[in-house]
Order: C-alpha cells, then sequence, then structure tokens
C-alpha cells in the first residue's frame, strides 16, 4: 500500500514538473523569440506618428530604411515644413538635414534625449535597435491577463552601461512570443517610458505591430501613436541610402 503511493504520488509531481515547465520557458528563449519578431536583417516601412497635443494632434509621415542593427535611413515625407527632413545613423553616430537650413548638423550626448519633432520619442529611442537577449538579464516573475491574452510579466536589467532605461517591465503574449505592454525605467528607479503595442499581423514569419503607443511618463497627456502602414522585412537595400551625402540629395 505504501509503495502504491509513492507511485502515485511521484507520477502526480512528475505530472506537476512538466506541467510547470511547458507554462514556464526559460526567460531567455522567450526574449530570444521577441528579438525575431521585432527585429530583421533588413527593413522598409512606411509609417505615421500622430503627436498628441493639449489642443489638437497633428501627424507625421515618413519611410524608413534599416539594415542591421546599426544603419538606419529615415525621410519625412509629411507636413510641408517636415518634408524633405532627413536622418542618418550609423553606429551610435546621428545626422539630420534640414532643408529649411540646408545644412547637415551631428547629435550626440545629452541631445540625443531630445524630443523627436515633439513626439513622446527621443532621438535615442529610435537608435536603440540592439537585441534584448544581448544587453538585458531576463526573469520571469508573473502570469497576468492583458485585453483576454496571457501574458508573462517579465523583469529585464541591463547588462551593459551604454543603454537609455536601466530596467524594462514586458508583459509578452504567450502565444505569439510579442510585448503587448512595456514600462521603461532609468536606473533610479523612476518610471520614465510607456509603450503599447496594438493590431499584431503576421508578416514573413513574424508577428509585429501596426500600432505602437509611446507615452512620456513625466508628462501629462495620450502619448504619441506610431502607425505602420506598410513594412518589408529582409529586403534588398541600395548601398547609398546609408552614405552622408544622401541627405542633401
Amino acid at each position: 500500500m505504501k509503495l502504491t503511493l509513492k507511485i502515485i504520488l511521484g507520477f502526480f509531481v512528475s505530472v506537476n514538473l512538466f506541467s510547470q515547465n511547458k507554462t514556464f520557458p526559460t526567460a531567455t528563449s522567450v526574449i530570444k523569440k521577441i528579438d525575431f519578431n521585432m527585429l530583421s536583417k533588413s527593413q522598409i516601412i512606411n509609417s505615421e506618428m500622430i503627436v498628441y497635443g493639449k489642443r489638437k494632434s497633428r501627424t507625421i509621415r515618413s519611410r524608413g530604411y534599416s539594415e542591421g542593427l546599426n544603419k538606419n535611413f529615415t525621410e519625412y515625407l509629411y507636413p510641408e515644413r517636415e518634408k524633405g527632413t532627413k536622418m542618418l545613423r550609423l553606429q551610435d553616430r546621428l545626422w539630420i538635414y534640414s532643408p529649411s537650413t540646408d545644412r547637415i548638423i551631428q547629435l550626440s550626448g545629452h541631445l540625443l534625449r531630445q524630443s523627436l519633432m515633439g513626439s513622446d520619442l527621443s532621438y535615442e529611442d529610435m537608435m536603440e535597435e540592439r537585441k534584448l537577449s544581448e544587453i538585458y538579464n531576463a526573469t520571469i516573475v508573473g502570469e497576468e491577463k492583458i485585453e483576454d491574452r496571457d501574458v508573462w510579466k517579465m523583469e529585464l536589467t541591463a547588462l551593459v552601461d551604454d543603454i537609455n532605461y536601466f530596467k524594462r517591465i514586458l508583459w509578452v503574449d504567450k502565444q505569439r512570443y510579442v510585448p503587448l505592454k512595456e514600462d521603461l525605467f532609468a536606473k533610479s528607479g523612476e518610471l520614465l517610458k510607456r509603450i503599447s503595442f496594438y493590431n499584431y499581423k503576421k508578416t514573413d514569419g513574424r508577428w509585429y505591430p501596426r500600432k505602437m503607443n509611446y507615452r512620456d511618463m513625466l508628462k501629462n497627456g495620450k502619448g504619441t501613436d506610431f502607425i505602420v502602414n506598410e513594412i518589408k522585412f529582409n529586403v534588398s537595400i541600395p548601398d547609398q541610402y546609408f552614405l552622408k551625402s544622401t541627405l542633401k540629395e
């Protein structure tokens, strides 16, 4: 009788452990899947930012070209006063061309923390495209529900010094391995930004959001919507887009 009871108990313990392993994958494997969904070898994206002000909103449209994690070229198309503005990022350097002054300026240091065209995004936000799995240590700290979807709550702590946000809290969709919400913190523990992700669609085998809302938590307001109108992954991009001389063309 005792032997039978031990066998039964052992069976239920094994099933329980198996169930836990099924429910909680390793945190590293989760963020690697997030990296796969959110990053690609190259991409071309047509997008718009809706910047919500106290009295009215404004829309800014652009086309961006990215190659790897260190090359990005963006041209602004609308409204008229922003049309022709271009930005080029190579590694950690950022140049901006303004057609109104016909000048190219380089931003660095604390200037990169400034608002991008009055939005809730900073230039640093735009430049950070490194893999989460390479710059953060991740831990799964719980399970929750967001809009009827089961999520893992994850805490990410920086592994490197040259980083915009020391800690991140992510709510990750269990089925699609994508963030539904993300809180970004300073090293002091102060909440700086909140990002909400919407309208995921599967393209070329990866889930990618078609709308993101960025909120600067040090300000009041509805934040900034970043809307993806069209995106192409792993496409060939001519080298000329990543030359400084292209800014004035």
